[in-house]
């Protein structure tokens, strides 16, 4: 197994194959595993004409990251955004991508493009170690449901939604041979040595919490702070009042001037998420989060993840300063559940969630060095995505918002 990363913020075709020379150069032979990751700015299908030309056979799994990537080369993202790659060698692995547009089925869409991806690894029926994911923002959870269908709920996976600059649906997903815009991209992977992976966010949960009391027409008990209604990914009601109104009072008026007329929230609530606990570590719980959007304008809010009655909701808090330093965390998190070394690592794919990017920009060179602190002198390709998908402790994978989802690949 031998991994190789590099990036540049030059849009050309030339200049995106003549880092992957210098990325053949280092792995000393051909890649059998390709991933790319690059803001919008790119033209993509001339790029992925020019890889396959240079290596037919190579699998490639790609998608769009908000402004740009990160390295353990440091932060590509300039005026025209950044394009990184991470190849991986593995002659005795096997890889296989599949790809199948989302609609009209994104579960059964799901489905087809891990099977596809099993054919194209040469294992179909079989089993993989971990599967990567890149989906289409708003279809995440059906997308986990069909894997799940075809692999059982054991098989993790990791990844993250594809992201573009300004939330306005610029976003790309392809493969070595076609780009698209609304589509899951599955790798199955069969490497030849072992992976390691985590799944955290960067925040502490507060006082202010409840339940999910009403969906689709189940209702319960309202008591404290209590969820009554919600609809897909639109939170209506807490405790029988509008949702929005009981958010900015947990948050002493964060969202005040949207009462009433409604508007995007995105900005403003990044370091004050919704949180579900997700399991626990002996007694204490780890989270996974949903990210508020908007208001709409009955005082409803709406998220990016989608929540279920009988959920508890929890008010989480964040800081600048642990949301910089927590891509490093997750990172040693990974190698301590393993038991494993940074010496046992030949490279890692890091997914930062693309809110967190904008709330840490002008410091997310501390980001890139947290993560070298836990993994020196290791290649690592980051990818800064509009959701994030990852498997915690308790074997489940899940999707949610402003998390940290990091894969990790074994020398040997």
């Amino acid at each position: 197994m031998r991994i190789a990363t590099g990036a540049t913020t030059d849009l050309s075709p030339e200049a995106v194959l003549a880092l992957y020379e210098t990325l053949l150069e280092d792995l000393q032979q051909d890649p059998d595993f390709i991933v790319l990751f690059c803001s919008e700015d790119y033209e993509i299908k001339p790029i992925i004409t020019a890889l396959q030309h240079r290596t037919p056979n190579v699998a490639l799994h790609g998608g769009t990251s908000c402004k740009g990537v990160m390295t353990q080369m440091g932060v590509a993202a300039g005026e025209n955004g950044g394009l990184a790659m991470l190849a991986i060698s593995d002659p005795d692995g096997s890889y296989g991508v599949g790809v199948v547009p989302c609609a009209p089925d994104a579960k059964e869409a799901a489905q087809q493009a891990i099977n596809q991806a099993l054919i194209n690894a040469d294992c179909p029926g079989e089993v993989p170690s971990m599967v990567w994911l890149s989906a289409v923002p708003g279809h995440e959870e059906a997308i986990l449901d069909g894997i799940a269908e075809v692999l059982g709920p054991d098989v993790p996976v990791a990844g993250g939604s594809s992201a573009d600059n300004e939330l306005d649906g610029s976003w790309k997903q392809f493969t070595i041979e076609e780009v698209y815009n609304d589509a899951v991209v599955v790798t199955a992977l069969f490497p030849s040595t072992d992976v390691m992976f985590a799944f955290h966010s960067g925040y502490e949960p507060t006082d202010a919490k409840g339940l999910i009391t009403k969906a689709g027409g189940y209702e319960a008990t309202v008591n404290k702070g209590v969820a009554t209604a919600t609809s897909q990914r639109t939170l209506i009601e807490i405790n029988g009042r509008p949702a929005a109104e009981v958010y900015n009072q947990w948050t002493d008026g964060l969202i005040s001037d949207m009462l009433g007329s409604g508007g995007h929230i995105l900005g403003l609530t990044t370091l004050r998420p919704l949180g579900r606990v997700a399991g626990y570590i002996g007694e204490v719980p780890y989270f996974q989060l949903s990210h508020p959007d908007s208001v709409t304008a009955d005082n409803a809010l709406t998220l990016f993840s989608d929540m279920a009655a009988g959920d508890e909701i929890v008010l989480m808090r964040g800081t600048v300063d642990s949301l910089i330093t927590r891509a490093g965390r997750v990172a040693t998190s990974a190698m301590e559940t393993h038991v494993a070394d940074p010496e046992d690592v030949a490279g890692a794919l890091i997914v930062y969630c693309a809110g967190c990017m904008l709330t840490v920009e002008n410091r997310l060179g501390e980001v890139v060095d947290s993560i070298r602190e836990a993994l020196p002198g290791i290649p690592f390709l980051g990818t800064f995505t509009y959701g994030e998908q990852g498997c915690f402790l308790n074997g489940g994978n899940k999707h949610g918002n402003l998390m940290i989802s990091v894969l990790l690949f074994t020398k040997e």
